[in-house]
């Protein structure tokens, strides 16, 4: 059986879709998986065994047959954890099928198939009593259900029904607690990815619509990498304050809930966001503890554990508001099964907090990297003095993007006639607000048409003597899913008048070799967990590699995901947007000299664009490499990167070098790689 699934696809903007088989979705997915990274989690992994031998300890001591309920089994670790601390039998759930496989096989080649039952359900439809899922009930709960929020994965819900149905009144658990932490901050950073700020161009002030200023934001979570997040870039305007706590040996429910914790402002600022994290008690006396914190809350930060599974949260305020030191405030958090919001309240006047709901559209349509990027004001001054070169009073603009300012940017430096192709919906509704906030409704006209669909009586009759782009479109995830307004150009190419000006001219795909601190582990085979054999886990992801994503690259923002260069970067491919797309694929060949010694693990790749002889912007790196191969990236964009399969180790004597074959199908836009590394 066959299934249609989707795969971007330059020349049809997005994406489009392609006949595949039915486990392809499921490939799809354990290629994504991240399993290897939490089990390359030293730190998680020692807790959970620490916390699984106490709790079977306990309930032996009490002289009962020890029966475990393991809820998301994954690889089945913690169930033999709990085998190999005691257990008498484990009951391993877990819904995805692949993985449930995967389990059985890993359980059995580690001798445990007589204590372990794998059961391939989703808990809340498992059964207990004689002869079904489960015999009895279980006295030991064991579960690693949490993601960056703690509760989106669905814990509250599962903890709810396995309490009710499936473990036994007073069980253990393990985790034994969760407790949420939050800290109130001010800062601009923060604040950038979440609210549009005013823009000075040629002497005018562009304002973001109110109806943005105005609106709550966006309800889903941003999550990241705190520990890459300076301190210097936020001031702490409360204590970290413990805003709430679960504890799992007991029924838990999935019920709406607020919280609050009262304190008295620590200096004063404003109030824009919170930072949240949270720990794990595994046991019930508080001696294990697995946090989440980000690096810069430890005493000696580089010690700190590295994850990717487990991530860090930033909650923005519905609305900043001034305080004052001293000032008592309440910071109050809500959540309903799934998720978290947070509010400032007051003394006497905690806020009753209603779920974040955009109103505005700018939310849904950006994201907050997006926002950002239209806030970064170095590079708004780029494409500024860019556009100053080529506007033409007299000419006709048209303006390739979603949901870009550079049309309202080109009206404001004289250009009397401007077009604006927005065939994002959403888009064009926050363009159509920002214009009118602008008094510019009728200056800068959009258009939803593809630029396929756009005619000379579009344009009045006449041609585009300026075609311009960031370029930016909500569809990309890859740097060169851009290269769409190469497309359009090509399209538009019947409207250009002979000298019209391209801004960007061209784009120049740029790549390095580098050595990650840490991202390696989401690729890298485990091999051996804790002493079980995990291999069958290794060889399911590797073949769901290798049906297409091993010879790809995966978007990663490596602003988060520290990194050094072993090789100089080097520009590989030119894309000519002056030109059409061509007919013929564009081919890059050469080499990238090792010429610092350590573990190669892939190659980082970019598009720099070039705005004039001498204005460019990059999405990769921001500066040069320095000596030690210091990398310093882009925070708006994700940049590609290549994982080899293994490591490969390299002497930095530039006795070695990474070989690249790279080509450009412009059929279906498609950038395939192949790298080896060979000695000179």
């Amino acid at each position: 059986m066959k299934a249609f699934c989707g795969r971007a696809s330059l020349p049809v903007a997005g994406f489009d879709c392609a006949e595949e088989s039915e486990e392809y979705d499921h490939h799809q997915e354990i290629a994504r998986s991240r399993y290897a990274d939490m089990l390359h989690d030293r730190d998680r992994n020692d807790k959970y065994y620490r916390g699984i031998r106490a709790a079977v300890a306990r309930v032996r001591a009490r002289g009962e047959k020890v029966i475990v309920l393991d809820i998301g089994t994954g690889t089945g670790l913690l169930s033999m954890m709990a085998v190999t601390a005691g257990a008498d039998l484990c009951y391993a759930v877990e819904v995805f099928e692949p993985m449930a496989a995967a389990a059985k096989c890993i359980v059995e080649k580690n001798g445990f198939a007589d204590k372990i039952k794998v059961i391939n359900k989703h808990s809340t439809d498992v059964t207990v009593g004689p002869g079904e899922d489960m015999e009895t009930k279980a006295n030991v709960l064991i579960t690693e259900l949490f993601d960056t929020e703690l509760i989106g994965e669905g814990a509250l819900p599962s903890y709810e029904h396995a309490h009710r149905k499936l473990v036994r009144e007073g069980c253990e658990a393990v985790p034994h607690r969760a407790t949420v932490y939050a800290q109130l901050v001010e800062s601009q950073l923060f604040w950038s990815w979440a609210r549009l700020r005013p823009v000075e161009v040629q002497g005018s002030r562009v304002l973001p619509p109110p109806a943005v200023g105005d609106c709550s934001g966006a309800h889903s979570v941003c999550d990241i990498q705190l520990s890459q997040i300076s301190p210097r870039s936020f001031t702490a305007l409360s204590p970290v304050c413990a805003m709430f706590a679960v504890d799992f040996s007991k029924p838990v429910s999935g019920a709406p809930r607020s919280y609050s914790s009262r304190f008295a402002a620590r200096t004063g600022g404003r109030a824009q966001a919170v930072l949240s994290w949270w720990d794990l008690d595994m046991d019930p006396g508080g001696g294990i503890v697995c946090t989440v914190a980000p690096g810069w809350t430890y005493p000696r930060p580089k010690t700190a554990p590295w994850r990717d599974h487990w991530m860090q949260s930033v909650y923005f305020l519905p609305e900043e508001r001034e305080v004052a030191e001293g000032q008592d405030l309440s910071l109050v958090v809500c959540h309903d099964d799934y998720s978290l919001w947070y509010g400032l309240g007051s003394r006497g006047r905690d806020a009753v907090l209603s779920r974040p709901s955009c109103t505005c559209q700018a939310h849904l349509a950006w994201t907050r990297a997006r926002f950002g990027e239209l806030n970064d004001e170095v590079r708004t001054e780029r494409y500024v003095s860019a556009l100053r070169g080529v506007v033409k009073e007299d000419g006709v603009c048209v303006g390739v993007s979603d949901g870009s300012l550079l049309p309202v940017f080109a009206h404001l430096l004289g250009a009397k006639k401007v077009l604006s192709l927005e065939k994002f919906s959403m888009s064009k509704r926050v363009m159509e607000q920002l214009l009118e906030a602008n008094s510019l409704g009728g200056r800068v006209e959009l258009l939803d048409v593809a630029p396929e669909q756009l005619t000379r009586e579009h344009l009045g009759g006449e041609q585009i003597s300026l075609l311009i782009g960031e370029p930016y479109f909500c569809t990309s995830l890859l740097p060169w899913h851009s290269l769409y307004f190469w497309y359009c150009r090509s399209a538009l190419a019947g409207l250009l008048r002979p000298d019209a000006a391209i801004l960007p001219r061209s784009a120049t795909l740029h790549m390095v070799a580098v050595e990650f601190r840490d991202l390696w582990r989401i690729r890298a085979p485990c091999v051996t967990c804790e002493g079980f054999d995990v291999t069958p886990m290794d060889e399911m992801i590797q073949k769901s590699l290798d049906l297409r994503e091993a010879r790809e690259a995966e978007p990663h923002p490596l602003w988060e995901y520290p990194c050094r260069a072993l090789t100089p970067s080097a520009a590989v491919m030119t894309f000519d947007f002056t030109r059409r797309v061509p007919r013929r694929p564009i081919v890059g060949r050469g080499s990238l000299p090792l010429v610092r010694s350590g573990r190669c693990h892939g190659v980082a790749a970019w598009l720099e664009y070039s705005l004039s002889p001498d204005i460019s912007v990059s999405e990769g790196l921001r500066r040069p490499v320095d000596e030690r191969g210091g990398c310093e990236w882009s925070r708006h964009r994700k940049q590609g990167v290549y994982f080899f399969r293994s490591a490969r180790e390299s002497s930095g004597d530039g006795g070695a070098a990474v070989v690249y074959d790279v080509k450009f199908e412009p059929a279906s836009g498609d950038v395939t790689m192949d790298f080896n590394i060979e000695s000179r």
